[in-house]
């Protein structure tokens, strides 16, 4: 279960508070009709579980809402009021609705809840396909109150308050079992002592009975005896009339229960709660005694194998806990210890499975691994190594700022089907620091900064003496916080590196008064493509824009501004001062600045979290500045580098030393401004190594970055593919004046020809005319120095 979105009216000004409300509780299809300004408050928080049931407790001072989710039809929902008391009205009825009651109905049962005093309520929303396979017949059109004084509803009530009150601390495995019995406790409760006349008649009272055969059931499912004779003798009515209340479901006794006991399975083989058992132990353990035949159930119902669904679905899974814990599942961690010059190293600690354990195996014949997070990588290594994780948090020992090179120490040593929980900062976190700094350990030990000096050397960009590279105070090596770099152990130039990025969060704020949010940061600075096109006065700006960013769970995970500022001078802990955005990680005086909170109302950005850079380091002596990207990928800035997605990056140094780092939760093609939504992010990945002698004939050619997500190859091109080679001595400062997009057009159209030629062996005249017909060329960003264009070329172009 995740925590998706958290809100409270306390964090705006007064005269924002009603709209920020309206707008929130707008997100989750609820309408604020009436509310007393004067003396608002509200606190929202919502998450979503695995099962898509949305849970959303509502705390608020005197005001009235309407619960619509006719954009949702397909769903039900229920209301339960957990202090004070409300008044229910619909177009037909008006019920009032005490202290512990609760109140349900369909998708599209607009109602409209008023509370006369302070209150607070919890409002679910269930899928019709989490209760269509217990609820055979449909919730009525009108809304319905539940008694909560005795029988079920009673103990499901107590359930949800208890669930209510620990809304912001439970966690997936402890809300699994709620998941589970939820569907079960709301059909018991509308069905529990109900008139014949609320149930619809003899029809009615008919399909209760069915659905106390239905609980016999359930809880017999495991026993492989099951038989429709027993059940019909525990109801005391014959085997006939039983068959004959199947039949008016069209259904029947043994799909019914075949399809229950898969759905068993199935939550049961994604379950970390059971990692360890065989697919065999699982089937056995709900009644089917023919592993065969469960399979070819298992995938006709589903449309994948028992061990494909086992493979896939555990990784979500664990990336997921992994992510929320900061520490890998499985006791498998890093540890710090000191070496010899007392300077921290991170070396690998990983509890590793027992290489003599007797695989087990599925239901397909086949060998299980449950024991480490993956892909299709094999669970161990061909000298007989299994795969490890290992994790990478931030701190001053594991990220270098502003510049990449191949004289960096290695801040982990990783083998090839490793997995790595990676922390990443965005390096403007501190344009807030109160929602992006404060209170995390790891970000302020960062961005540590005070008049004795910093706690990360070349922060950012070297020397503040303008005249060194003449462009401006702070420039010269980049301004990116880079976590790592990370050696991959036999990597030799001319092999290839492949970095799957498995997922990717937003890294919660550490400040108590934000928890539960994730903030980011969009700076429109003097580098932006539009700085010199500024229409409205003063020309000369630089605004900053904050937003807010919803944690991977809520039904589309969006973006959304929560204020933005005009750039004003800063002094730094240093005593320099910054007339401009000249020089990142300077912290923000809110002070000096003007916050407009009133800006990109009912706006909502969908969230394509990804790398901003992905590097190998650059076979070149000294220190490379981190913002023109170029044939070891480095700052690709390409939105197409989130989940799911894999990148290609040519090897040139020993080892590799991978560097991942500007994270970022949403970015457009062009990255216009300067910026995306900078933020930090923590990501599980795994990666790869291919040598050079061994590389299939999709990946002979590649000496550029590629990315491949489920559907297309995505060739980067740039106007100078290999600047550091091409520019000279001064390729530093040249790329920066030399870059054009017709010259980065060029390069993406050539290796998008020669990639054609050589992966589907194409002849140049059939790349060519593919390349115009059916291959999208967009911009990817002109604001790094080193402009870049990129090719997509669907998969999908080719029929085998």
């Amino acid at each position: 279960m995740v925590l998706a979105l958290r809100i409270t009216t306390n964090v705006y000004p007064k005269e924002q508070r009603r709209d920020a409300w309206r707008f929130a509780l707008k997100r989750l299809s609820l309408t604020l009709d009436e509310v007393d300004e004067a003396t608002l408050y509200g606190e929202l928080i919502h998450f979503r579980s695995s099962t898509n049931i949305d849970f959303t407790r509502v705390t608020g001072t005197p005001q009235s809402w309407s619960i619509d989710f006719r954009e949702q039809p397909q769903t039900y929902w229920l209301a339960i009021i957990l202090d004070g008391s409300a008044t229910m009205r619909d177009a037909q009825q008006e019920i009032r609705l005490g202290d512990g009651e609760m109140i349900c109905g369909r998708g599209d049962s607009p109602v409209h809840l008023s509370f006369a005093g302070d209150n607070r309520s919890l409002i679910v929303q269930v899928p019709h396909s989490e209760l269509s396979m217990r609820l055979k017949t449909p919730i009525g059109g009108a809304p319905r109150k539940i008694a909560t004084d005795t029988g079920t509803a009673r103990v499901f009530a107590g359930m949800l308050r208890s669930l209510a009150d620990t809304i912001s601390d439970i966690t997936t495995d402890q809300a699994r079992p709620i998941e589970l019995a939820f569907p079960e406790f709301l059909v018991t409760s509308l069905l529990d002592n109900a008139p014949a006349k609320a149930l619809g008649g003899a029809a009615g009272m008919r399909a209760a009975l069915l659905e106390r055969i239905f609980q016999t059931i359930e809880i017999r499912l495991s026993d492989p005896d099951l038989n429709y004779q027993q059940v019909a003798a525990e109801h005391g009515i014959s085997p006939r009339y039983l068959q004959k209340l199947f039949e008016s479901i069209n259904d029947s006794f043994g799909h019914y229960v075949k399809v229950r006991r898969l759905e068993r399975c199935r939550l049961d083989l994604r379950s970390p709660l059971h990692v360890q058992k065989s697919i065999s132990d699982i089937l056995f353990e709900w009644g089917f005694n023919d592993s065969a035949s469960f399979s070819r159930a298992f995938r006709e119902q589903y449309g994948i194998s028992p061990r494909e669904y086992r493979k896939a679905q555990p990784q979500e899974q664990e990336a997921v806990e992994l992510l929320r814990r900061g520490r890998p599942a499985r006791g498998e961690r890093s540890a710090a210890k000191q070496d010899s010059s007392g300077e921290e190293k991170l070396v690998d600690a990983a509890e590793e499975p027992d290489p003599r354990r007797e695989p087990d195996k599925d239901a397909d014949g086949e060998e299980e691994g449950a024991s480490a997070p993956a892909l299709d990588a094999a669970q161990f290594l061909p000298d007989g190594q299994p795969v490890r994780h290992h994790h990478l948090p931030a701190s001053p020992e594991t990220v270098h700022w502003g510049y990449l090179s191949k004289d960096l120490k290695p801040a982990l040593h990783v083998r090839s089907g490793d997995f790595i929980t990676i922390e990443t900062l965005t390096h403007h976190a501190n344009d807030d620091p109160e929602r992006m700094v404060h209170g995390d350990p790891g970000a302020e030990s960062v961005y540590h900064w005070d008049e004795h000096g910093k706690a990360v050397d070349r922060r950012g960009a070297g020397p503040m003496d303008a005249s060194a590279f003449g462009r401006g105070p702070g420039e010269g090596f980049g301004v990116h916080i880079c976590t790592g770099p990370i050696a991959i152990e036999g990597a030799m130039p001319g092999d290839l590196v492949e970095v799957r990025i498995l997922d990717l969060k937003p890294r919660p704020s550490g400040n108590p008064r934000f928890a539960g949010k994730c903030f980011g940061s969009n700076a429109a600075t003097y580098w932006g493509f539009h700085y010199q096109d500024l229409l409205t006065e003063p020309k000369k700006r630089e605004v900053i824009t904050i937003y807010e960013v919803e944690a991977t769970g809520a039904r589309t995970p969006t973006a959304h501004a929560v204020y933005q500022y005009r750039w004003t001078e800063q002094v730094d802990p240093s005593g320099i001062a910054h007339s401009r955005y000249d020089y990142p990680g300077v912290p923000v005086d809110p002070t000096t600045i003007e916050r407009n909170y009133d800006v990109l109302r009912n706006v909502e950005i969908p969230i394509r979290p990804h790398f901003g850079v992905i590097a190998v380091a650059p076979a070149y002596g000294g220190l490379v500045d981190s913002v023109p990207p170029a044939s070891f990928g480095g700052n690709l800035d390409n939105w197409r580098t989130g989940p799911g997605a894999r990148v290609f990056l040519p090897v040139q140094v020993a080892g590799a030393l991978l560097s991942l780092g500007d994270p970022h939760a949403s970015q457009g093609d062009s990255e216009l401004c300067g910026t995306a939504i900078e933020c930090s992010m923590t990501g599980l990945i795994q990666v790869v190594h291919h040598k050079a002698s061994g590389l299939i004939e999709q990946l002979k050619d590649v000496d550029y970055p590629l990315i491949e997500t489920e559907t297309e190859w995505v060739v980067m091109g740039f106007s100078h593919p290999d600047y550091l080679k091409e520019l000279g001595e001064d390729a530093q400062s040249e790329v920066y004046k030399q870059s054009s997009i017709d010259s980065a057009m060029r390069d993406a159209f050539r290796k998008a020809r020669r990639f054609l030629m050589t992966a589907k062996q194409l002849s140049e005249d059939e790349a060519i005319s593919l390349l115009s017909v059916g291959v999208d060329f967009g911009v990817s960003q002109v604001v790094n120095g080193n402009f870049g264009v990129h090719a997509v070329i669907r998969k999908a172009l080719f029929t085998s």
